[in-house]
């Protein structure tokens, strides 16, 4: 019996959603009872099984349902949780929002746009803005004397041509006098245009970059 206990234990645990998990559970449920019942009339009075089979059974059921339960209970505080996060990110659409990310968009009418702040005066500090593909795409000069400030790039490249549309990333290098390294950070800058929900996340939309609410 535990051979049936556990194959329609691995079927109502399989791919499908809670509430069809459920049905099914309670189908197999059904038949395993109709089973037991069965091998309970036909066993050998002088072999019978041992009632601790029984109870094993029944709690495996008992474990798979409450699993069940659980994932529909969790599916159900994931959805809420979305629906507030969609509420509060579509009172952002229209504003300037600054994002941990490195990552900006940029389009046609609006540049992509960084803040950034180095840990400590630099004596040089330069900026490299990569595209989606990992490519550097231009170096800027920037001033150390400001160890920080906001960035903003139209898309103009060394070649005097204009980069497409896309997402971009900014990274920043600063050095002290003695050559060593400075730490810097970059967050990018854009006006929210839409909200989106994608595979349980919800994301801004920022001159056609998709970043995260989180």
């Amino acid at each position: 019996m535990s051979a049936i206990s556990s194959t329609t234990a691995a079927t109502a645990l399989g791919t499908v959603p809670s509430e069809t998990a459920s049905t099914k559970l309670n189908a197999d449920y059904q038949m395993f009872l109709k089973l037991l019942t069965t091998q309970m009339q036909n066993q050998d009075p002088l072999d019978p099984m041992d009632s601790s089979e029984y109870t094993q059974q029944l709690v495996q059921f008992s474990a798979v349902e409450q699993s069940i339960e659980q994932t529909t209970t969790l599916k159900s505080i994931l959805a809420r949780l979305g629906t507030g996060d969609v509420a509060s990110a579509s009172a952002l659409i229209g504003r300037d929002v600054q994002f941990t990310s490195a990552s900006a968009g940029l389009s046609p009418d609006r540049p992509a746009r960084w803040a950034w702040s180095t840990d400590g005066r630099a004596d040089s500090a330069t900026a490299e803005i990569r595209d989606s593909l990992g490519r550097k795409v231009a170096t800027l000069a920037l001033n150390p004397a400001d160890s920080g400030g906001e960035l903003g790039w139209s898309g103009a490249l060394a070649n005097g041509a204009t980069a497409p549309a896309g997402t971009y990333t900014l990274s920043i290098s600063a050095k002290a006098a003695d050559g060593s390294s400075i730490p810097a950070t970059v967050g990018s800058i854009g006006r929210v245009e839409t909200v989106v929900v994608e595979n349980g996340a919800t994301l801004l939309g920022v001159n056609g970059a998709a970043l995260p609410f989180a």
